[in-house]
């Protein structure tokens, strides 16, 4: 079976979308969201689409779309949906494939479910997200405990941001995770420049590697 990368972040917006569409287009993969919740300003599949360089067939249909801009739980039930959880099983590929998760690891999916627990079953190793911003280090330092006490496998940190060598040093010191490297803002964002700024900054094998 092909490789199963899950992306994660810290919090809601710190990046990991534009960041899976590097990932995505760096191996050649395919894409999942499962759970995509506000679909007025797009969709997390569509900025992929834009910005990973890779035609629409690569990027798989979302188990659920929510309408509600909210946390999926709730979003699902002023939508009027039932999150099942056996329709959250990982997808066969024959590439490799990267699964975006919704928000941070402890986002409700329903009134029983977190993402991490979803997570957990899949078995899958996780990038986590971090912004290089102020809070970074409580927030990041956090999310690879509440992994690695779930048994989580945790691939590396991916830093998204202007360069903050301290924040970015202490915490790989104190988690003793792998930095798989920073990707800066960009300031004109599209699928050449995001190309171009992930094989600067990444190594796109260190991703497949066994954790």
């Amino acid at each position: 079976m092909s490789a199963r990368i899950i992306v994660t972040g810290t919090d809601t917006g710190v990046g990991k979308t534009v960041f899976a569409a590097a990932l995505t287009g760096a191996l050649d993969a395919d894409y999942w969201k499962p759970v995509q919740a506000g679909l007025d300003e797009g969709t997390d599949r569509q900025t992929v689409l834009q910005l990973s360089g890779l035609p629409e067939a690569r990027l798989l249909p979302e188990a659920y779309r929510l309408a509600t801009p909210a946390s999926p739980h709730l979003a699902a039930e002023i939508d009027g949906v039932t999150i099942d959880p056996d329709k959250l099983a990982l997808p066969q590929t024959q590439r490799p494939l990267v699964i975006e998760g919704a928000g941070g690891l402890l986002v409700p999916l329903t009134r029983t479910l977190l993402t991490i627990d979803v997570f957990a079953r899949w078995q899958a190793p996780v990038v986590l997200c971090a912004r290089t911003t102020l809070g970074t280090i409580n927030h990041t330092l956090l999310s690879v405990e509440a992994l690695r006490a779930r048994g989580i496998p945790l691939l590396g940190i991916a830093f998204i941001g202007d360069e903050n060598a301290e924040s970015e040093r202490v915490i790989v010191d104190f988690s003793g995770a792998r930095r798989l490297g920073r990707l800066p803002h960009l300031p004109t964002l599209n699928a050449a420049a995001l190309r171009a700024a992930f094989a600067a900054n990444f190594n796109a094998d260190d991703f497949l590697k066994a954790v």
